[in-house]
């Protein structure tokens, strides 16, 4: 659990002048956050991307029957947001909440706009985030379709390396679409295989 600041991500991500960085980070909220603090809930519209310099962010949706399904977590050096709710300016489906005491920084659309016209290579870089996202959450979708139990912890411990540390089991089973029974069963199987090693 390393921290990390929004201006030493753009700087090692960019060819940037760190005085104009500083210039529009200073436009930027920097926010300590208490474990289990919202930063959006259902229905509210989400105004702000929420970059992780340091804690822990989950981003979630709770059904009809009280059921809450864990979309993604947000470590360290993570951006988290409710795109269609930004950009649609909808109502969000989702909860964004501190899952441990966290400082984060809130990113506006002037931030994005004006890093853009300091620095005309953050606009490929951004496209390049965004394409990212997009392509995490089409193999997350591809995931929860079509692998079996094992594949999608195998699969959950590559994003989040060091979550399993940090996180309840049933938080976890709740990402991966499996009950937290079967997750155990999981976790078993892999351990037996990796002593039979």
């Amino acid at each position: 659990m390393n921290s990390t600041s929004l201006k030493s991500f753009l700087t090692s991500h960019l060819n940037v002048d760190e005085q104009d960085i500083l210039t529009l980070l200073s436009h930027c909220t920097t926010k300590e956050v208490k474990k289990d603090t919202f930063l959006l809930r259902k229905n509210e519209r989400c105004s702000h991307t929420f970059f992780v310099e340091k804690g822990l962010l989950r981003q979630y949706s709770i059904d009809e029957k009280g059921k809450e399904h864990i979309l993604a977590f947000a470590p360290e050096s993570w951006f988290v947001t409710d795109r269609e709710s930004s950009y649609f300016n909808a109502p969000s489906v989702y909860y964004i909440q501190a899952f441990e005491d966290s400082q984060i920084v809130l990113i506006d659309e002037n931030f994005i706009q004006g890093l853009s016209e300091k620095v005309p290579s953050f606009t490929n870089f951004n496209n390049r985030l965004l394409h990212n996202h997009i392509r995490h959450l089409q193999r997350r979708v591809n995931t929860l379709l079509s692998d079996s139990a094992k594949e999608r912890y195998l699969q959950f411990i590559k994003t989040y390396p060091d979550i399993l540390l940090r996180v309840p089991q049933t938080m976890v089973a709740s990402y991966l679409g499996i009950t937290p029974e079967s997750l155990s069963r999981v976790r078993r199987e892999l351990a037996r295989k990796n002593q039979v090693k």
